[in-house]
């Protein structure tokens, strides 16, 4: 028998073996996937810190660069970027804890505060449409609602108070979640201040155990995807950032008191591609209606016309062109990623399609043009 035949027969065959063993031991292998990422949580979040940071890394290492050349502190450019890096970080962090949140919690109050009249006012809407359309239904009666928040509040008061016997494990959880912040921290500025030599090392490794007709491909995905993946985080940050902004900005007129809250929902919502917009607008307006439904409508309206100005003038502007995915193709990842990973996958699916999207067409050019 050929050899070739004889290689490509057992490769065939121990694919099939492996891919046997994989549908009949799924469930084991999801554990052990699930037990290596929790082993590597604090390396996977150093990771993410790192690749949030490392454009705004990029920028300030080559400010200093440039104004440090030609002087002996010219070798520090890196490390005082990585410092500004994380100063902005702590700077954006201190600014939400100490601007933003309290101004959210000053609209939440504004909102406990007033809850018993806006369930009159919906009970007295539902009776007056009630009454318009003649109906025999019996009115809803939501002078229990109030009841039932308090109990809640009650219950989740009285799980609080028994909180003492769970003492001990509630402070392992602490201290396991400050050691993983802490490590996390620690690995992505040893990423951020030596990604240069760590991605060399890759490469060699790579380059030594795969061979070149695999491993030149794979550095290309690999950087395909870096590019996908920053262009995608930087423009949805900068999209909430915008229309969060915004929005609280135009609330301002509509109903004050609630604007922080409103432009915090918005800004957070933003971020979950496709469906966000929806889950955003569709929150606020769920608050605004109990205050006036009016105001509800106009602040929708308000809405559409603000994403379609940010959009297509103020989002192509700052971020520049999108990770070009087609509408139908990112509405077809964002579903199926949210049936497989939830949330997690609404948010991760749009570019994983991007990558995968780009690869198939570069290959469907590659194989026409030959």
């Amino acid at each position: 028998m050929d050899k070739k035949l004889f290689r490509s027969i057992l490769l065939i065959i121990t694919y099939a073996v492996v891919l046997v063993i994989v549908l009949l031991r799924l469930d084991l292998i999801g554990l052990a996937l699930i037990w290596l990422v929790r082993l590597l949580r604090p390396l996977i979040i150093g990771f993410a810190i790192a690749f949030v940071l490392n454009r705004p890394c990029h920028f300030f290492h080559r400010l200093y660069d440039r104004a440090l050349s030609r002087t002996p502190a010219q070798g520090a450019a890196r490390g005082l970027a990585v410092l500004t890096s994380y100063l902005v970080l702590i700077a954006v962090i201190v600014a939400i804890f100490s601007f933003v949140l309290p101004k959210l919690a000053e609209s939440v109050q504004i909102f406990a505060s007033n809850l018993n009249g806006y369930i009159a006012n919906i009970q007295s809407w539902i009776n007056q449409l009630i009454a318009y359309f003649h109906l025999d239904t019996q009115a809803l009666d939501l002078s229990n609602l109030n009841d039932v928040l308090k109990n809640l509040l009650n219950s989740v008061l009285g799980f609080l108070s028994d909180l003492g016997p769970h003492l001990l494990e509630f402070t392992s959880n602490l201290v396991s979640i400050v050691v993983t912040g802490v490590l996390s921290l620690v690995f992505s500025i040893y990423m951020l201040s030596g990604q240069e030599k760590l991605l060399g090392q890759c490469r060699r490794v790579l380059r030594a155990y795969v061979p070149a007709k695999i491993a030149d491909p794979l550095t290309d995905v690999v950087h395909l995807t870096g590019e996908t993946f920053t262009r995608f985080v930087t423009g949805q940050l900068i999209e909430a950032c915008i229309l969060g902004g915004l929005c609280a900005a135009g609330m301002l007129f509509i109903q004050p008191d609630y604007a922080p809250l409103i432009g915090v929902i918005i800004g957070a919502s933003a971020i979950i591609p496709v469906a966000g917009a929806y889950i955003g607008a569709i929150l606020s307006a769920l608050l605004l209606v109990m205050v006036s439904p009016i105001k509800a409508v106009i602040f929708l309206v308000f809405l559409v016309i603000l994403q379609q100005i940010e959009g297509n003038v103020i989002y192509p502007k700052v971020v520049g062109s999108s990770i070009g995915l087609p509408g139908i193709w990112v509405l077809a990842a964002v579903t199926v990623g949210g049936s497989v990973l939830g949330l997690v996958g609404v948010v991760l699916s749009v570019p994983v399609a991007s990558v995968l999207y780009t690869l198939l067409r570069m290959d469907v050019h590659r194989r026409l043009d030959t």
